[in-house]
C-alpha cells in the first residue's frame, strides 16, 4: 500500500470510529506515521466534516504542558480544528462523546487574520478582539487514551467540544501570564494552574499556532476562536458531573454533563 492510500485508509478508520462511537487501536500500532502524515489525516476528516455541513469555528492548541510533552516525547504543541456545532452553552449531552475529559483554558477571539510564518506574540495581542475563559471537552477515538503524538494529531488533536464564559475582556487589560485558575469538579477544587503553565504565555501558544498552520497554508481567520491550551490536567467526565473553572480577572465558566 502506498502512503497516500494508507493516509486515506486511516482517515476512514477514525471517521468511522467517531460516528459509531467505537474506539479503535492506536494508528501508530498499525503504520509508521510521521507528523506530516498525521496532519494530512486530520485535514481529510476536517474537509469531510465540512462537506457534511459542519462550520469551522476556530482552532485548538494541545500539548502545551511540559508534562504532557514529556509523556509523549515531543517538544512542541499540536493543533486541531473546532466546529460550531459543538460549542455548548452549559449543558452537554454525555452520549455525544466516547471518553470525555474537561480542561480549563483561555480563548482568544481574533479581530484580524493571522497568517504565519512570522507571527509574534505582539502580533497576536494586536489582532485579538478579546479573551474569554473556556472549557474544552477533549475526547479520543483511540481506545483507552493510549495515544502517541501522531495518534492525537490525526484524531484532530483529541478535540470534542467547548464552552465559553460570558465575560469578554480586552487583551490589553489582562495580564495573561499572571492569570490563576482554580478547577472544580462537582463543587470540589481538584487542581489549579496559571498562565505561565501554558508554555510561559498563552499568547505565545497562539503565535506558535499561526506559524505552524502557516506551514500548511492555513490562516487563523478573523472571528475565529482559538483555545490556547490547558492550565492544568484534564479531568474525566461522566453523566451528572459538573465542572467549573474560576479565573482571576476573567471570571468563570461551567458546564454539566447530562
Amino acid at each position: 500500500m502506498n502512503k497516500d492510500a494508507m493516509i486515506e485508509e486511516l482517515a476512514v478508520k477514525l471517521n468511522r470510529a467517531e460516528k459509531s462511537k467505537q474506539a479503535i487501536r492506536p494508528l501508530s500500532d498499525i503504520y509508521d506515521l510521521d507528523v506530516v502524515d498525521a496532519y494530512k489525516i486530520q485535514l481529510i476528516n476536517v474537509h469531510r466534516r465540512v462537506q457534511e455541513g459542519a462550520i469551522i469555528s476556530g482552532k485548538k492548541i494541545g500539548l502545551t504542558s511540559l508534562a504532557m510533552q514529556e509523556m509523549l516525547g515531543v517538544d512542541e504543541p499540536d493543533y486541531g480544528h473546532m466546529f460550531a456545532e459543538v460549542c455548548f452553552d452549559e449543558v452537554i449531552k454525555t452520549d455525544l462523546f466516547m471518553q470525555a475529559k474537561v480542561e480549563g483554558e483561555v480563548a482568544f477571539v481574533l479581530k484580524e487574520d493571522l497568517i504565519g510564518p512570522n507571527i509574534t506574540v505582539e502580533d497576536v495581542l494586536a489582532n485579538t478582539d478579546y479573551v474569554v475563559v473556556a472549557l474544552e471537552i477533549v475526547d479520543s477515538r483511540i481506545a483507552d487514551w493510549k495515544i502517541k503524538l501522531v495518534d492525537t494529531i490525526a484524531d484532530n488533536a483529541s478535540f470534542g467540544g467547548y464552552c465559553l464564559g460570558k465575560k469578554q475582556l480586552n487583551v490589553k487589560e489582562c495580564d495573561l501570564k499572571a492569570l490563576h485558575m482554580d478547577f472544580y469538579k462537582n463543587g470540589k477544587l481538584i487542581n489549579s494552574g496559571k498562565g505561565t503553565d501554558v508554555l510561559g504565555d498563552p499568547a505565545f501558544c497562539v503565535a506558535w499556532l499561526a506559524n505552524k498552520m502557516g506551514e500548511f497554508g492555513i490562516p487563523l481567520k478573523k472571528g475565529e476562536v482559538v483555545l490556547s491550551g490547558a492550565f492544568s490536567a484534564a479531568l474525566p467526565a461522566a453523566k451528572g458531573d459538573i465542572f467549573e473553572a474560576r479565573f482571576t480577572q476573567l471570571g468563570s465558566v461551567s458546564c454539566r454533563f447530562e
